[in-house]
């Protein structure tokens, strides 16, 4: 279970960071609307878990960021909004990222990177001269390099947000979004992310779509 308490406190010494000396509006209201929308109801993997796993990962990789601090935002934005059932949900977080960090003090050059960051995560392909992106990236697509048993768990919570697609299209989606990822040159870009996780993650996708293209009705099945 995610310490909400602890969160709150690493939200308002980001935002105090990323603000600067000029301050601001008190940040535990910014930080509850965060974390009542990471507690909604339709999520079951993207939930203050979640969250709390790509905060712990942006730390561990903080070394190759430009700015960590305005990472670790767009890490609490990046799937602010979340509703399974509709496709524009990272446009909406940084929308809600542009409204929100400017009214609560952070420069509009902070702010706009925040919101870069947060519709980078569409794609998970930022460019060689991009770290921040890079670290982002990689710190919300660590999950994929876990072990067996975690993996599943992600992979069975998934297919929880998505209950209500049919099990013949959710597996043809997926299937897409696997080979989508497998496409990428690289999956991490950090030199910890490329060594640590990508043999690993690599393998762990494979298998999943194996599993996916050998089930009954799945992709590649001849019924």
């Amino acid at each position: 279970m995610a310490d909400l308490d602890s969160l709150r406190t690493r939200f308002a010494r980001t935002l105090e960071a990323a603000r600067g000396p000029a301050g601001g509006p008190d940040p535990a209201p910014y930080a509850d609307a965060l974390l009542t929308r990471w507690q909604e109801p339709q999520r079951r993997y993207h939930t203050v878990g979640h969250l709390t796993a790509v905060l712990d990962r942006v730390d561990e990789l903080e070394r190759y960021a430009d700015d960590p601090d305005v990472v670790r935002l767009a890490a609490w934005f990046h799937d602010a909004v979340y509703l399974p059932d509709r496709s524009e949900n990272e446009e909406r977080s940084a929308r809600l990222a542009e409204r929100a960090l400017a009214e609560a003090g952070v420069p509009d050059a902070k702010t706009a990177e925040v919101a870069r960051l947060v519709r980078l995560t569409v794609t998970h392909d930022p460019a060689d001269d991009d770290p921040d992106g890079q670290v982002l990236c990689d710190a919300d697509l660590a999950i994929l390099a876990s072990p067996p048993s975690a993996y599943a768990a992600y992979t069975a919570a998934v297919r929880e947000e998505y209950h209500f697609v049919p099990s013949d299209a959710f597996r043809e989606g997926r299937a897409a979004v696997l080979r989508q990822l497998l496409d990428l040159p690289r999956l991490f870009r950090t030199p910890h992310g490329t060594a640590e996780w990508e043999a690993t993650a690599r393998y762990n996708l494979r298998s999943e779509l194996e599993m996916l293209e050998d089930s009954p009705s799945g992709p590649g099945s001849a019924s």
